[in-house]
């Protein structure tokens, strides 16, 4: 009898759990995990289920109707454009302002900066695709402004997200253009500054803020809006500052 009764409150919770689905730009899947914690410590009944990629690719497939409660992305332009469309219902907000470095798996002289890529043992670059990733586009900012994107346009492989660059670095790419916050990860903590990677001047590419919206999805979902006001939070903006973000 016993057990039937846990089995019954088990079934109970598990149908009565709230549930919220959130399309995630890769480059905040580093700190998901420790927001995840929090939030679940002031709604433990919530189900949280996170889709994670390039944030073009995310606009896309919500513009397309896909399931989405929750829009996190790695720009504001994609949340102000679903607005518009009245495809999100609050308007873009910034929950964190992200920041480019160059990584390498191998120790380098970064010395010279950005001008590191115009060395010649460096053969290969990898760069998010800047038409729908925000730190791709970065990315190439950063070196038009240097007035080093021509002469390095021939070493760079795109990846399909800002999470994929930092696979790419460790793999295929002698350098990669990754967002700050992937260097906080614990897997990635053995790597020192100055040593394998350096922060991009913040002067060489507009400042990315990144934009949150609730979608219409999840208009009637009161979970949704629960974590929407915890990433506006204080206690999920010094979790961003731990990742390398800047919160405004």
């Amino acid at each position: 009898m016993k057990r039937v009764f846990l089995l019954f409150l088990f079934c109970s919770s598990f149908l009565y759990a709230q549930t919220l689905t959130v399309a995630l730009a890769a480059n905040v899947s580093y700190a998901i995990d420790e927001l995840k914690i929090a939030f679940y410590k002031k709604y433990p009944d919530t189900k949280l289920r996170i889709i994670i990629g390039g944030s073009g690719k995310l606009k896309a497939q919500i513009q397309h109707g896909a399931p989405y409660d929750i829009f996190m992305a790695a720009n504001m332009r994609y949340p102000e454009a679903l607005y518009k469309q009245k495809i999100a219902i609050t308007k873009p907000l910034v929950y964190a302002q992200g920041a480019l470095a160059i990584l390498s798996q191998k120790p380098r002289d970064f010395t010279q900066g950005i001008k590191i890529v115009t060395n010649a043992k460096i053969k290969r670059i990898a760069i998010a695709n800047p038409r729908t990733a925000p730190y791709g586009k970065a990315a190439q900012e950063a070196l038009e402004r240097a007035k080093l994107y021509q002469k390095v346009a021939s070493k760079l492989i795109f990846a399909e997200s800002v999470a994929q660059t930092v696979t790419y670095a460790m793999t295929a790419a002698d350098l990669g253009f990754i967002a700050k916050s992937a260097l906080y990860s614990a897997k990635m903590q053995h790597f020192k500054k100055g040593t394998h990677w350096i922060e991009v001047d913040t002067k060489l590419y507009t400042p990315i803020d990144q934009g949150i919206v609730l979608l219409k999805h999840g208009t009637n979902n009161k979970a949704a809006k629960n974590f929407y006001a915890f990433i506006l939070s204080k206690e999920a903006k010094s979790i961003f500052k731990k990742y390398g973000y800047n919160t405004l």
